[in-house]
């Protein structure tokens, strides 16, 4: 344990930021494993709604920092690619 008063702020203010990002990684998450359930179920338009917040979600996410811009482009792209094939 630190020794340093500002140290000790400091470990406060990590866990405070690893617990928000750890709860928004698991929002993204689950909004993906939505939109693929939905394509597994052949459900175009629920589909189609639960990739629009997925992809907000996966927007956000990069603007706090959460994930990196190229990865939530490929999640992008990919859950695109699976509605898009849809019939």
């Amino acid at each position: 344990m630190a020794n340093i008063k500002s140290q000790k702020k400091r470990i406060k203010t990590n866990e405070k930021a690893r617990q928000r990002n750890m709860s928004f990684k698991s929002k993204v998450r689950t909004a993906i494993k939505k939109v693929e359930a939905d394509v597994k179920a052949n459900a175009k338009e629920k589909a189609i709604s639960d990739l629009n917040v997925a992809i907000s979600l996966l927007d956000k996410s990069v603007v706090k920092g959460v994930f990196h811009h190229k990865t939530a482009g490929r999640e992008k792209s990919r859950l695109q690619l699976l509605v898009n094939n849809l019939k």
